[in-house]
Protein backbone atom coordinates (compact mmCIF):
# COMPACT_ATOMS: atom_id res chain seq x y z
CA UNK A 1 0.00 0.00 0.00
CA UNK A 2 1.13 3.55 -0.57
CA UNK A 3 1.31 5.87 2.24
CA UNK A 4 2.02 9.55 1.98
CA UNK A 5 3.08 12.07 5.34
CA UNK A 6 2.41 15.55 4.84
CA UNK A 7 4.49 17.56 7.79
CA UNK A 8 2.98 21.09 9.09
CA UNK A 9 6.83 22.35 8.62
CA UNK A 10 9.61 21.89 5.89
CA UNK A 11 12.10 20.55 8.90
CA UNK A 12 10.04 17.59 10.38
CA UNK A 13 9.57 16.51 6.47
CA UNK A 14 13.36 16.09 6.92
CA UNK A 15 13.50 14.48 9.62
CA UNK A 16 10.93 12.03 8.76
CA UNK A 17 12.45 11.32 4.98
CA UNK A 18 16.08 10.46 6.62
CA UNK A 19 14.19 7.99 9.33
CA UNK A 20 12.77 6.36 5.76
CA UNK A 21 9.10 6.77 7.79
CA UNK A 22 7.12 5.85 4.24
CA UNK A 23 6.97 6.26 0.63
CA UNK A 24 7.23 10.27 0.62
CA UNK A 25 7.46 12.77 2.90
CA UNK A 26 6.49 16.33 2.35
CA UNK A 27 6.17 19.30 3.81
CA UNK A 28 4.74 22.62 4.24
CA UNK A 29 6.92 25.89 5.15
CA UNK A 30 4.25 28.68 5.27
CA UNK A 31 4.33 31.03 8.55
CA UNK A 32 0.95 32.41 9.69
CA UNK A 33 2.27 33.81 13.04
CA UNK A 34 3.24 36.73 11.81
CA UNK A 35 2.72 39.02 8.77
CA UNK A 36 -0.43 39.66 6.67
CA UNK A 37 -2.22 36.52 5.77
CA UNK A 38 -2.33 35.53 1.80
CA UNK A 39 -4.82 35.41 0.36
CA UNK A 40 -7.12 32.02 0.11
CA UNK A 41 -6.62 32.40 -3.59
CA UNK A 42 -2.85 32.93 -3.10
CA UNK A 43 -2.79 29.48 -1.34
CA UNK A 44 -5.07 27.32 -3.58
CA UNK A 45 -2.97 28.48 -6.73
CA UNK A 46 0.24 27.93 -5.04
CA UNK A 47 -0.90 24.31 -4.55
CA UNK A 48 -2.02 23.44 -7.88
CA UNK A 49 -0.49 22.08 -10.56
CA UNK A 50 2.58 23.84 -12.10
CA UNK A 51 1.82 26.70 -14.55
CA UNK A 52 2.37 30.34 -15.84
CA UNK A 53 1.08 31.19 -12.53
CA UNK A 54 4.14 30.01 -10.90
CA UNK A 55 6.45 32.05 -12.15
CA UNK A 56 8.59 33.25 -9.22
CA UNK A 57 10.57 31.15 -6.71
CA UNK A 58 8.14 29.97 -3.86
CA UNK A 59 5.01 30.42 -5.68
CA UNK A 60 4.42 26.37 -6.19
CA UNK A 61 4.72 24.65 -2.77
CA UNK A 62 7.05 22.36 -4.60
CA UNK A 63 9.77 24.57 -5.60
CA UNK A 64 11.94 23.21 -3.25
CA UNK A 65 11.72 19.51 -3.42
CA UNK A 66 14.24 17.24 -5.35
CA UNK A 67 12.77 14.91 -7.67
CA UNK A 68 13.91 11.97 -6.22
CA UNK A 69 11.65 12.71 -3.00
CA UNK A 70 8.95 12.44 -5.23
CA UNK A 71 9.97 9.00 -6.41
CA UNK A 72 7.33 7.00 -8.79
CA UNK A 73 4.33 9.69 -7.11
CA UNK A 74 4.72 12.32 -9.38
CA UNK A 75 6.98 15.46 -10.96
CA UNK A 76 7.93 18.55 -9.10
CA UNK A 77 5.18 19.75 -11.06
CA UNK A 78 2.41 18.08 -9.57
CA UNK A 79 -0.47 19.76 -7.43
CA UNK A 80 -1.46 18.83 -3.65
CA UNK A 81 -4.40 17.46 -4.71
CA UNK A 82 -3.80 15.38 -7.58
CA UNK A 83 -0.89 13.80 -5.25
CA UNK A 84 -2.69 13.50 -2.29
CA UNK A 85 -4.86 10.83 -5.05
CA UNK A 86 -2.29 8.89 -6.15
CA UNK A 87 -2.01 7.74 -2.40
CA UNK A 88 -4.08 4.39 -0.34
CA UNK A 89 -3.18 6.72 3.38
CA UNK A 90 -2.08 9.62 4.07
CA UNK A 91 -0.81 10.64 7.57
CA UNK A 92 -0.58 14.44 8.55
CA UNK A 93 1.78 14.73 11.47
CA UNK A 94 1.43 18.10 13.47
CA UNK A 95 4.47 20.01 15.78
CA UNK A 96 2.86 21.53 18.32
CA UNK A 97 3.98 24.80 18.18
CA UNK A 98 1.17 27.77 17.16
CA UNK A 99 2.11 27.58 13.40
CA UNK A 100 2.02 23.82 13.16
CA UNK A 101 -1.29 24.29 14.63
CA UNK A 102 -2.46 26.75 12.24
CA UNK A 103 -1.04 25.21 9.37
CA UNK A 104 -3.13 22.29 10.28
CA UNK A 105 -6.16 24.48 10.90
CA UNK A 106 -5.63 25.62 6.87
CA UNK A 107 -4.90 22.18 5.42
CA UNK A 108 -7.96 20.58 6.87
CA UNK A 109 -10.43 23.49 6.09
CA UNK A 110 -8.83 23.03 2.34
CA UNK A 111 -9.29 19.34 2.21
CA UNK A 112 -13.05 19.31 3.54
CA UNK A 113 -14.36 19.44 0.32
CA UNK A 114 -12.58 16.78 -1.08
CA UNK A 115 -14.15 13.44 0.63
CA UNK A 116 -12.27 11.40 -1.65
CA UNK A 117 -9.14 12.42 0.14
CA UNK A 118 -10.14 12.81 3.50
CA UNK A 119 -11.69 9.79 4.33
CA UNK A 120 -7.91 8.07 3.82
CA UNK A 121 -6.50 11.09 6.22
CA UNK A 122 -4.96 10.14 9.54
CA UNK A 123 -3.41 12.99 12.28
CA UNK A 124 -0.77 12.34 14.17
CA UNK A 125 0.16 14.64 17.20
CA UNK A 126 3.49 14.91 18.30
CA UNK A 127 4.62 16.14 22.13
CA UNK A 128 7.50 18.09 20.86
CA UNK A 129 9.19 19.21 17.53
CA UNK A 130 9.88 15.99 15.43
CA UNK A 131 13.30 18.34 14.26
CA UNK A 132 15.28 18.18 17.50
CA UNK A 133 15.41 14.80 17.46
CA UNK A 134 17.72 12.38 15.11
CA UNK A 135 16.21 10.23 12.44
CA UNK A 136 17.17 7.07 14.02
CA UNK A 137 15.18 8.06 17.30
CA UNK A 138 11.90 9.13 15.29
CA UNK A 139 12.02 5.92 13.14
CA UNK A 140 11.27 3.54 16.22
CA UNK A 141 8.39 5.86 17.52
CA UNK A 142 4.84 4.43 18.31
CA UNK A 143 3.15 7.27 17.87
CA UNK A 144 -1.31 7.06 17.61
CA UNK A 145 -2.66 8.58 14.32
CA UNK A 146 -6.52 9.79 14.28
CA UNK A 147 -8.69 8.83 11.99
CA UNK A 148 -10.32 12.33 10.40
CA UNK A 149 -13.48 12.56 11.23
CA UNK A 150 -16.29 15.37 9.91
CA UNK A 151 -15.94 17.02 13.56
CA UNK A 152 -12.50 17.60 12.77
CA UNK A 153 -13.09 19.05 9.51
CA UNK A 154 -15.76 21.43 11.67
CA UNK A 155 -13.51 22.06 14.21
CA UNK A 156 -10.54 23.29 12.20
CA UNK A 157 -12.63 25.44 9.42
CA UNK A 158 -14.00 26.92 12.09
CA UNK A 159 -10.31 27.59 13.88
CA UNK A 160 -9.31 28.75 10.29
CA UNK A 161 -12.04 30.97 9.67
CA UNK A 162 -11.49 32.50 13.34
CA UNK A 163 -7.96 33.34 12.81
CA UNK A 164 -8.69 35.23 9.64
CA UNK A 165 -11.21 37.39 10.71
CA UNK A 166 -10.51 41.16 11.30
CA UNK A 167 -10.97 41.46 15.40
CA UNK A 168 -9.47 38.57 17.53
CA UNK A 169 -12.89 37.75 18.86
CA UNK A 170 -13.49 35.04 16.80
CA UNK A 171 -10.21 33.41 18.52
CA UNK A 172 -11.08 34.19 22.00
CA UNK A 173 -14.52 32.97 21.65
CA UNK A 174 -13.20 29.55 20.49
CA UNK A 175 -11.59 29.01 23.71
CA UNK A 176 -14.82 28.73 25.37
CA UNK A 177 -15.68 25.57 23.08
CA UNK A 178 -14.46 22.09 23.66
CA UNK A 179 -11.43 22.38 21.07
CA UNK A 180 -10.45 18.37 22.30
CA UNK A 181 -10.51 17.25 18.75
CA UNK A 182 -7.99 18.79 18.26
CA UNK A 183 -5.51 18.88 21.13
CA UNK A 184 -2.95 21.31 20.69
CA UNK A 185 -5.45 24.20 19.40
CA UNK A 186 -6.04 25.64 22.72
CA UNK A 187 -2.72 26.08 23.85
CA UNK A 188 -2.08 27.73 20.23
CA UNK A 189 -4.55 29.96 20.48
CA UNK A 190 -4.17 31.24 23.90
CA UNK A 191 0.03 31.46 22.81
CA UNK A 192 -1.29 34.07 19.58
CA UNK A 193 -3.68 35.93 21.85
CA UNK A 194 -0.53 36.40 24.82
CA UNK A 195 1.33 38.15 21.40
CA UNK A 196 -1.04 40.75 21.40
CA UNK A 197 0.03 43.75 23.57
CA UNK A 198 -0.25 43.81 27.21
CA UNK A 199 -2.55 47.02 28.84
CA UNK A 200 -0.15 47.88 30.98
CA UNK A 201 3.27 47.37 29.25
CA UNK A 202 2.13 47.33 25.13
CA UNK A 203 4.41 44.71 24.38
CA UNK A 204 3.52 40.97 23.86
CA UNK A 205 4.85 37.71 25.42
CA UNK A 206 7.37 37.07 22.90
CA UNK A 207 8.87 40.70 23.12
CA UNK A 208 8.76 40.54 26.83
CA UNK A 209 10.37 37.51 26.89
CA UNK A 210 13.49 39.35 24.63
CA UNK A 211 13.41 42.04 26.85
CA UNK A 212 13.62 39.86 30.10
CA UNK A 213 16.83 37.80 28.80
CA UNK A 214 19.12 40.79 28.66
CA UNK A 215 21.51 41.14 31.09
CA UNK A 216 22.84 44.62 32.67
CA UNK A 217 25.97 44.20 30.53
CA UNK A 218 24.03 43.83 27.40
CA UNK A 219 23.39 40.64 25.75
CA UNK A 220 24.77 38.99 22.59
CA UNK A 221 21.18 39.42 19.89
CA UNK A 222 20.99 35.34 19.46
CA UNK A 223 20.38 34.99 23.30
CA UNK A 224 17.78 37.70 22.98
CA UNK A 225 16.14 36.12 20.03
CA UNK A 226 15.66 32.91 22.49
CA UNK A 227 13.05 34.64 24.06
CA UNK A 228 10.42 34.78 21.18
CA UNK A 229 11.15 31.31 20.13
CA UNK A 230 8.79 29.38 21.27
CA UNK A 231 6.03 30.99 18.94
CA UNK A 232 7.91 32.54 16.16
CA UNK A 233 10.92 31.46 14.03
CA UNK A 234 14.44 33.51 14.05
CA UNK A 235 13.47 35.78 10.87
CA UNK A 236 10.37 36.73 13.13
CA UNK A 237 11.94 37.09 16.15
CA UNK A 238 14.28 39.75 14.52
CA UNK A 239 11.78 41.28 13.55
CA UNK A 240 10.14 41.76 16.81
CA UNK A 241 13.68 43.01 18.12
CA UNK A 242 14.24 45.21 15.07
CA UNK A 243 10.58 47.05 16.37
CA UNK A 244 11.34 46.99 19.89
CA UNK A 245 14.73 48.93 18.73
CA UNK A 246 13.28 51.59 16.14
CA UNK A 247 10.96 54.52 16.87
CA UNK A 248 10.98 57.69 18.78
CA UNK A 249 11.68 55.76 21.82
CA UNK A 250 13.19 52.41 21.60
CA UNK A 251 13.21 49.79 24.50
CA UNK A 252 16.68 48.53 23.01
CA UNK A 253 19.98 49.95 21.91
CA UNK A 254 23.36 48.65 21.14
CA UNK A 255 26.11 48.76 23.22
CA UNK A 256 29.06 51.01 21.88
CA UNK A 257 25.87 53.13 20.05
CA UNK A 258 24.21 56.46 22.05
CA UNK A 259 20.57 55.58 22.95
CA UNK A 260 18.27 58.43 22.44
CA UNK A 261 18.18 61.29 24.18
CA UNK A 262 14.63 61.81 24.21
CA UNK A 263 11.20 59.93 23.26
CA UNK A 264 11.03 62.18 20.31
CA UNK A 265 14.08 61.83 19.21
CA UNK A 266 14.02 59.37 15.69
CA UNK A 267 16.85 57.10 15.77
CA UNK A 268 17.46 53.79 13.66
CA UNK A 269 18.77 50.97 14.62
CA UNK A 270 21.36 49.26 12.73
CA UNK A 271 23.06 46.00 14.41
CA UNK A 272 26.95 46.34 14.04
CA UNK A 273 27.53 43.18 15.56
CA UNK A 274 27.21 44.41 19.68
CA UNK A 275 25.60 43.60 22.83
CA UNK A 276 22.13 44.78 23.30
CA UNK A 277 21.16 46.59 26.20
CA UNK A 278 17.68 48.14 27.70
CA UNK A 279 17.67 51.95 27.09
CA UNK A 280 15.57 53.68 30.17
CA UNK A 281 12.71 52.75 28.63
CA UNK A 282 13.26 49.21 28.45
CA UNK A 283 14.14 49.13 31.61
CA UNK A 284 10.48 50.42 32.65
CA UNK A 285 8.73 48.13 30.41
CA UNK A 286 10.04 45.21 32.09
CA UNK A 287 9.27 46.22 35.37
CA UNK A 288 5.65 47.49 34.16
CA UNK A 289 5.90 50.79 35.04
CA UNK A 290 5.87 52.15 31.41
CA UNK A 291 3.25 51.55 27.98
CA UNK A 292 5.83 51.36 24.87
CA UNK A 293 3.08 51.64 22.87
CA UNK A 294 2.36 55.00 24.28
CA UNK A 295 5.88 56.41 23.03
CA UNK A 296 5.59 54.26 19.35
CA UNK A 297 3.51 53.73 16.75
CA UNK A 298 2.52 50.19 15.86
CA UNK A 299 1.04 48.36 12.45
CA UNK A 300 1.33 44.33 12.50
CA UNK A 301 -1.02 42.01 11.13
CA UNK A 302 -2.23 39.20 14.26
CA UNK A 303 -4.08 36.95 11.87
CA UNK A 304 -6.27 38.69 9.98
CA UNK A 305 -6.62 41.40 12.63
CA UNK A 306 -4.63 44.91 11.50
CA UNK A 307 -3.61 46.44 14.75
CA UNK A 308 -2.44 50.02 14.86
CA UNK A 309 -2.57 52.33 17.93
CA UNK A 310 -5.76 53.88 17.05
CA UNK A 311 -7.05 50.46 16.86
CA UNK A 312 -4.96 48.17 19.28
CA UNK A 313 -6.72 44.78 20.29
CA UNK A 314 -4.44 43.78 23.69
CA UNK A 315 -4.47 40.63 25.96
CA UNK A 316 -5.03 41.27 29.80
CA UNK A 317 -2.52 38.47 30.86
CA UNK A 318 -3.69 38.76 34.48
CA UNK A 319 -7.75 38.22 33.78
CA UNK A 320 -6.69 36.17 30.57
CA UNK A 321 -9.52 38.35 28.73
CA UNK A 322 -9.29 40.39 25.33
CA UNK A 323 -9.23 44.00 25.76
CA UNK A 324 -11.05 45.90 22.74
CA UNK A 325 -9.55 49.29 21.21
Amino acid sequence: MSHLILTTNDRAADTLREAGMTNVVLGFCLRFVQGRLPSEEQLVVGLERRSAKHCNKGDHWLDDVCREWLKDFGTRDIGLFELCEKFDSIEVWVDPQPNDQLVLVWLLDLLRPYKEITTKLSLVHTDDTVANYAPQSVAIWKLPAFKVTDSHLTMASRAWQAWRAPTPEPCFDLLMKDLAILPRLRSALVAMLEELPDPLTGVGTSEMGMLGFIEDGGTEPRVVLRGAQDTFDEREAGELLYELAEGKAPAIFELGEEPPRTSEEVRSFRYKGGRLALTELGRSVVAYEENFRRHNPIHRWWGGTELTNERLWRWDRETRLLVAP
